[in-house]
């Protein structure tokens, strides 16, 4: 039970759910893995000694002569005196070392069509990129803006970028125009790369229209390059002579070798915009040394990787920073064959992931736990139609993963025995800061574990004390680290208010997530702590209760909010979405009866929902997040807010009509 205060509120979170299941490596993993019980003990040894080992793993043009300088903390500077150029190191070097035949890239556009890209073709590409930027006057420092889809062109673009030092802001494929242009503003983009159209569905969608809007009167804005990929299916889209061009014609003009640039270790190497709570989106901005360093060692260590043998796939898109550290970074830098998937998981149909496995022998697969979640939706039976066994380690990313969800992900993907690494990470921390190691850590359902050697983080209570084994607070990083964010683009003052005033006394990092130490002291995160509901003086973490649900046979997916209650404070409020196969009696009362004391003997009578409602879906942002924003609208009887967001804004009208009819109340 968590300290109370005075007022009787709860000081920290409320520690409820148990999960005693462990999964310990296998002795044949253990055996080849690239991270021993021995990692934790040299990190812990001399932390700037095993930065420095791992930043080795890269090739430096000129030696650093420190290995972190804090001393104007919060900004860090990491291998001061390094240079290096992050594209050469992941690609060129790669060539050079003879391993220009091997794939870099197996690329699966979502209508069918396939690229196999080595290393020395990527690097011609690069190469070409490279000169074409610099013909339209881009250089060192100066910002480009990439709205693109899962295309090879992206990953080129990005890497060009890298190579003759101009910043890359990759702007999602799925934001609006007014997003587009917020993020082209921010950081004066002085070229934009997009492409005419893409494919989404299985339906070609023209895009260069809706980038126009967004850029008129964009006054940093000179070149748009403009990637081919729907042509005569979306027409000949919309042109400014003068201004645009197609991105074809200007590389097919272009050499195919280019002479990289060595860059400072803190030279900018990308901008990458999240949401701000209120105003405008935050410009995240990391470097290159430190980030290329961090991103390419937990690759190496988390996901097990080994060159040349290995078949890796991150499921993400390069819009988010999972795209950034472990499609292009981090796997590049490790000499990595991947495959790059442009579509949906369902297009032309549910197996269209499994297949892909099966095609390319798959051994590494990175997804996000709302996908797993839909999977498990739409039954067991169909990744069973596929030969998975190819796969030797999963990963997980992006919100904590409920027990449930976990271990369907390894009985029906990983066959029961592949190990799963359930990562936490953000934008800002550029790299994988908290994960089991795949032949070190027993693994549990639903837990992140212990920060990776070389990180350290705590969970602490309001005052900043870490709370003991079995106590619930927030989660703090309490020394810097090489991949950490280098401040907000252009707003110093913000990167110091955001992440560092909280606990400033004692200079930790709040990352804005809640978490908890089980009884062995490893960590579970417990979702943003904005989602912490306050039930009669017990702070009660939505994911918590959602997992209980998701416990449940019935269950594929729940989301859970606290509404105003005049008795407790807040009440419980439950959406769930049935998994395949589950009855129509699933939805009746009774069911629900069943459901509600389901998460009472599971955590205790104080989680308890006060309410339930199946609903046919969620509402979710296009990255998979679920707006419990709108979902509190709903339970509230407000007028639901902005869903301009939405992957689907039909969703919220289902849920309010169901809603409205009574369905699933107690």
């Amino acid at each position: 039970m968590a300290e109370r205060t005075e007022s009787g509120q709860s000081a920290t979170l409320d520690n409820l759910l148990t999960e005693e299941r462990t999964f310990a490596p296998s002795q044949d993993f253990a055996a080849r893995a690239n991270a021993t019980a021995d990692t934790y003990a040299e990190a812990e040894a001399d932390r700037d000694a095993f930065w420095a080992k791992q930043a080795e793993r890269l090739h430096w043009e000129t030696g650093w002569d420190q290995v972190l300088d804090w001393s104007n903390a919060p900004f860090a500077k990491w291998f001061v005196g390094g240079k290096l150029n992050v594209a050469y190191n992941c690609v060129d070097r790669h060539v050079e070392a003879g391993h220009g035949d091997q794939i870099a890239i197996h690329w699966v556009g979502e209508p069918g069509d396939t690229r196999d890209i080595t290393y020395a073709e990527l690097q011609r590409e690069v190469s070409r990129a490279a000169h074409g930027l610099a013909s339209l006057g881009v250089g060192a420092g100066d910002r480009v803006a990439i709205q693109l889809q899962m295309v090879p062109e992206a990953i080129v673009a990005m890497l060009a970028c890298a190579r003759i030092g101009a910043l890359h802001s990759v702007v999602f494929g799925g934001f609006s125009p007014s997003a587009l242009r917020t993020r082209v503003d921010d950081a004066e983009a002085k070229v934009v790369i997009t492409s005419d159209g893409q494919y989404r569905r299985g339906k070609a969608a023209a895009t260069k229209s809706q980038v126009d809007e967004a850029l008129e009167g964009a006054e940093s804005v000179e070149k748009v390059l403009v990637v081919r990929r729907t042509g005569d299916e979306t027409g000949i889209p919309p042109w400014t002579d003068g201004r645009d061009i197609w991105w074809h014609e200007l590389m097919d003009a272009q050499p195919d070798s280019h002479t990289p640039e060595a860059f400072d270790s803190e030279h900018p190497l990308f901008i990458l915009y999240t949401s701000g709570t209120t105003g405008k989106p935050k410009g995240i901005l990391h470097t290159s040394g430190g980030y290329l360093t961090q991103a390419a060692y937990t690759h190496h260590v988390v996901f097990d990787h080994k060159p040349g043998e290995d078949v890796y796939w991150c499921t993400a898109d390069i819009g988010w920073v999972t795209g950034h550290s472990y499609i292009v970074y981090g796997p590049l830098a490790n000499r990595a064959t991947q495959v790059v998937y442009e579509g949906t998981p369902n297009t032309p149909h549910e197996g269209r992931h499994w297949e892909i496995v099966q095609r390319y022998g798959v051994t590494l697969y990175y997804t996000a736990p709302t996908l797993i979640r839909t999977f498990m939706k739409w039954g067991e039976d169909i990744p069973a139609k596929y030969d998975l066994s190819s796969l030797r380690l999963l990963g997980s990313v992006g919100e904590p993963i409920n027990p449930e969800a976990w271990m369907w992900y390894r009985e029906h993907i990983g066959g029961g025995n592949a190990p799963i690494v359930d990562t936490w990470w953000q934008t800002e921390t550029g790299g994988i800061m908290i994960s089991p190691l795949p032949g070190v850590t027993a693994t549990k359902p639903g837990s992140a574990q212990r920060p990776l050697p070389g990180i350290s983080a705590k969970v602490v209570d309001d005052q900043g004390v870490e709370v003991g084994r079995g106590g619930g607070g927030y989660l703090v990083l309490d020394k810097p680290w090489p991949g950490m964010l280098r401040g907000i683009w252009g707003d110093d003052q913000r990167y110091k208010d955001t992440y560092w005033s909280r606990f400033a006394d004692q200079g930790f990092y709040f990352a804005g997530d809640g978490a908890k130490y089980d009884d062995d002291g490893d960590i579970w995160l417990l979702g943003r702590v904005d989602d912490v509901m306050n039930v009669s003086g017990h702070r009660i973490s939505t994911t918590e209760v959602e997992s209980a649900l998701v416990s449940h046979h019935n269950v594929a997916e729940a989301a859970v909010v606290g509404a105003s209650d005049p008795t407790t404070g807040q009440g419980i409020v439950a959406f769930v979405i049935l998994r395949g196969g589950a009855d129509d009696d699933a939805s009746g009362e009774k069911a629900i009866t069943e459901l509600r004391n389901h998460v009472a003997s599971e955590i205790g009578p104080i989680a308890k929902p006060r309410q339930i409602m199946v609903v046919p879906e969620l509402p979710k942002t296009r990255s998979g997040k679920i707006m419990r924003r709108l979902l509190r609208d709903i339970a509230e009887n407000r007028e639901v807010g902005d869903v301009t967001t939405l992957a689907d804004t039909t969703v919220m009208d289902q849920i309010s009509a169901g809603l409205k009819s009574g369905k699933g109340d107690e």
